[in-house]
């Protein structure tokens, strides 16, 4: 059974040529939330998440909310193991699928069909797996002809399209999602809208970064707000999304 385990987690990111103290003490001094500090060697470094301590399980659907910079896409990318932690410990059980930078791995050279073996491969299926997927998530992109172009030919709305349908086709454990509604047209948006809600259903645990409120109140049992890099708030969806707004007022 899927489960997450962080226990006082933190990651931090050093910022290089910053040797001037006078910039040093006003690039601090405009920093908030104490999330950019020096090290013991006087080096700049941005705690993008610090000291976290979370438990997500089986049936937990995460509505991860929080200004700018407040730590969600950080936690998210080491949750997909991107990142790695500078303290604390982590324990996952169960198969990850991040739906975090859809067009990474795109070759615009490669047709759509061929971008769809190549990711279908970097994100584990089996050449069978592909085959027998093949038709649903071309019929996701609503590209028809175009799958057999270049990917350089499409626009900017078609390539996201192929990308989404391309991610979707994992059935993940657990599903990490950063902000990936409100691209292409309508009709598309509504076809993406059902592939997730079919996706969250066969998750056991899902962890969803978005601004909406309307997404977290439909789609999450619990939320997690977050500020400066910390846990501001785990539990309620509606006591979350009150909390966040009142940080904003």
């Amino acid at each position: 059974m899927a489960m997450i385990n962080l226990h006082s987690v933190s990651v931090a990111f050093p910022i290089y040529n910053l040797n001037a103290r006078s910039f040093k003490k006003y690039f601090l001094r405009l920093a908030t939330g104490g999330r950019v500090v020096e090290d013991a060697n006087k080096h700049v470094m941005v705690n993008a998440l610090n000291n976290i301590s979370l438990t997500f399980e089986h049936g937990d659907r995460i509505g991860l909310i929080g200004h700018n910079g407040s730590g969600k896409s950080t936690l998210l990318r080491l949750l997909a193991t991107i990142y790695e932690p500078v303290g604390g410990s982590i324990t996952i059980h169960g198969h990850i699928s991040p739906m975090l930078d859809l067009m990474s791995g795109m070759e615009t050279e490669l047709t759509g069909y061929e971008n769809i073996t190549v990711r279908g491969k970097l994100q584990g299926l089996s050449w069978q797996d592909i085959k027998n997927q093949m038709q649903e998530i071309a019929e996701l992109t609503g590209l028809g002809d175009y799958l057999a172009m270049p990917v350089r030919t499409y626009s900017s709305g078609m390539m996201v399209r192929l990308a989404f349908a391309i991610s979707a086709c994992i059935k993940p454990d657990i599903l990490l999602i950063d902000e990936i509604f409100g691209a292409g047209d309508a009709q598309f948006i509504k076809k993406a809208r059902q592939k997730m809600i079919s996706l969250l259903d066969q998750s056991s645990i899902v962890v969803l970064a978005t601004h909406s409120d309307e997404l977290i109140t439909e789609f999450c049992n619990k939320a997690l707000l977050l500020e400066a890099g910390q846990v501001a708030y785990f539990g309620d969806t509606k006591k979350a999304l009150d909390l966040y707004h009142t940080q904003g007022a």
